[in-house]
């Protein structure tokens, strides 16, 4: 009698290409590597105000976070991120660094946990990602915003920047669990043929369009930050490239929006600007309980605090204001 498969949960980062795409890299690479006999099950998470995990959620015979925060619980066996404030607490931090499983991984240098994940994996376990190149390329565009220019970034042309649209915005909380698996076998332009990728598709590229229009309406831009408040349009999934395209002068953007579960402060630095960024806006952000990388962070608060909200996002345009 053959045994049961081994029983994996595998927490990632929501609504987030990289963390589609990186947890479809672990998927193939414990597969290929650890044991082929595992069943996943998918938990994706959202940064919110209160900490993220409890004890019961670590149901798994074995437990695995990518690109999302650092837990203690002694039930976690692997964990890969890259965000500069991936530690809520110095002693998580310090917990970290006393780990000595082997299974434990951060880097906040690379760009996506997509090609963080690949590289660790390849280097350190002899996983053979090269048939997942392509997905390992875009998880490093769309996540390090390396596209040549915000025309591009806007217009998603290329196949996985309309998979990236579905993932990051199609209100269907178990899709993404759903594409992941197929996202570790299948090339990206069948990934968007796929029935449940399809219907997402046409509505969200037509809202948006519509998000643009109400960029052009919300949007103001003075001492080369951009701000504009979404809160009240059910838009907390827009493109976060829009701003610069709008307003090209531009260095940095605050916005706020809000949706049923958090109220959300988003801050984010242009890809192509020529000045220089004087904001650690990951540092920036933890001042206020967020956090995230030095080009790109975010607050989220409770969805009451969306007044608190506001006031932050203000305070923080014109802290970045030149």
């Amino acid at each position: 009698m053959a045994a049961s498969p081994i029983q994996l949960r595998l927490f990632f980062h929501d609504k987030c290409f990289d963390g589609a795409a990186s947890s479809a890299v672990f998927v193939r690479f414990y597969r290929e590597r650890i044991r082929p006999d595992v069943e996943f099950h998918f938990t994706g998470m959202t940064h919110r105000a209160r900490h993220p995990f409890t004890p019961e959620m670590f149901d798994g015979d074995e437990n695995a976070i990518v690109d999302f925060k650092y837990s203690s619980s002694p039930r976690l066996t692997w964990w890969f991120d890259h965000h500069q404030s991936a530690f809520l607490s110095p002693e998580d931090a310090e917990h970290f660094k006393k780990d000595s499983s082997g299974k434990k991984f951060y880097n906040p240098e690379y760009r996506s946990c997509t090609k963080f994940l690949a590289d660790v994996a390849s280097s350190k376990f002899g996983f053979n990602a090269a048939p997942l190149a392509e997905l390992v390329r875009w998880g490093d565009i769309i996540d390090g915003a390396q596209y040549p220019d915000a025309e591009t970034a806007v217009g998603l042309g290329e196949p996985a920047m309309k998979l990236a649209l579905v993932i990051e915005a199609a209100p269907q909380d178990d899709l993404v669990p759903r594409l992941i698996p197929q996202m570790a076998e299948r090339p990206l332009a069948e990934m968007i043929t796929l029935p449940e990728v399809k219907r997402h598709l046409d509505p969200l590229l037509e809202r948006h369009e519509h998000s643009l229009e109400l960029f052009r309406k919300r949007a103001t831009s003075k001492g080369g930050v951009v701000y504009f408040d979404m809160s009240a349009d059910d838009m907390e999934g827009y493109n976060k490239f829009i701003p610069y395209y709008l307003f090209p002068d531009a260095v940095y953007s605050v916005g706020v929006s809000a949706s049923p579960v958090r109220a959300k402060v988003s801050v984010g630095s242009n890809p192509w600007t020529k000045q220089p960024l004087r904001h650690n806006l990951a540092a920036l952000c933890e001042r206020y309980g967020g956090g995230g990388h030095a080009r790109v962070a975010a607050i989220s608060l409770e969805p009451t605090d969306l007044a608190r909200a506001q006031q932050i996002a203000q305070a923080i345009a014109e802290e970045l204001r030149h």
